[in-house]
């Protein structure tokens, strides 16, 4: 059996009811566990960008971006590995304000980690940290340890690369010609 790398994949596809159950069913059906999962608007109008990481081997991730891409929805999907993409994560910490401010090293942890106090009100305080999965694990576990967090999210992870937006560029052009054929053709 091969080694497990981390695999970010990237999927632009249109904005499409279900298209998301059809891209984690690919995973499903092989067993591989989705480690995160982000879906948002892209930068390009009508465009939707999924970001997904797992546990993989190269072959595996290879077939399993082919049958991604083979869903008619999908315009392009690629994988990366972290050597070939800038990623971060965000995550909030909600904190107990009143163990917050009875525990000074609280705040110099919040400052050793670079992370931001957003929000404070006399019951909880909201601290933000943007970076990288193992700073803002080591964070949590950190704030844990001084037995204030009360409530921990993160994003998982976001990612931009490139080098993959030659199809979704073919993709728009097409569809800006058979718009403009399409407006024609009512005239």
């Amino acid at each position: 059996m091969s080694d497990k790398t981390l695999y970010t994949i990237i999927v632009h596809s249109e904005n499409i009811a279900g298209l998301l159950n059809q891209v984690t069913a690919v995973f499903t059906r092989r067993q591989i566990n989705i480690e995160s999962l982000n879906v948002s608007a892209s930068s390009i109008k009508g465009v939707h960008k999924y970001t997904i990481t797992a546990w993989t081997d190269k072959d595996t991730i290879e077939k399993v971006v082919k049958q991604i891409e083979k869903k008619i929805d999908v315009i392009q999907a690629h994988y990366f590995t972290e050597d070939e993409i800038y990623f971060h994560e965000i995550a909030l910490y909600k904190v107990s304000t009143t163990e917050f401010q009875e525990t000074p090293e609280a705040s110099k942890v919040i400052r050793r980690y670079n992370a931001r106090v957003v929000e404070v009100n006399p019951v909880f305080s909201i601290v933000e940290k943007n970076g990288m999965s193992e700073e803002i694990t080591s964070l949590y576990g950190e704030l844990k340890s001084l037995n204030c967090v009360l409530q921990f999210v993160r994003s998982g992870r976001v990612a931009i690369t490139t080098s993959c937006f030659e199809r979704v560029n073919e993709f728009l052009d097409g569809r800006e010609a058979g718009y403009n054929q399409s407006k024609k053709q009512q005239e």
